[in-house]
């Protein structure tokens, strides 16, 4: 996966945003497919418009650090490469990372909140509304 100081670094670079939305495109294509078992009604994020999965494991580091990973996918081309851009900027943390972490500035920075769709804005709040209810599930369960 696509780490997200180099997409960040690639968005200050592309300045054409049919370019920066090719982009967005090619880090969605680049997401492995989540196997079809996985596509179920229990990991689909409501409130999307598009249909879009999210799992989440805890794993444990070596040092006994509790991390969250995910996967993800979608059906729509620029969702799912929303989906890479998110998942790069919060798989692999521990969830109280996770829940410091804004992800609307990080969004913002790369410019591409304000040329979301009204629906896919939405989409994305959905997204990142779901991933904090399993950060706070998870820091609930330490």
């Amino acid at each position: 996966m696509t780490k997200i100081d180099d997409i960040i670094d690639n968005f200050e670079f592309l300045d054409d945003w049919e370019d920066r939305y090719r982009y967005v495109i090619e880090l969605g294509r680049e997401m492995p497919n989540l196997p079809a078992d996985a596509c179920t009604e229990a990991n689909k994020v409501q409130g999307c418009v598009s249909q879009v999965w999210l799992v989440s494991s805890v794993e444990k580091d070596a040092d006994g650090t509790m991390r969250l990973t995910y996967l993800g996918d979608s059906d729509a081309f620029i969702v799912r490469g929303l989906v890479a851009i998110l998942l790069a900027m919060v798989s692999g943390k521990t969830a109280q990372e996770i829940l410091d972490l804004d992800v609307e500035a990080g969004f913002a920075q790369m410019g591409l909140r304000e040329h979301l769709t009204p629906q896919r804005s939405n989409g994305l709040t959905s997204m990142v509304n779901r991933i904090r209810r399993d950060a706070e599930a998870a820091l609930a369960a330490a």
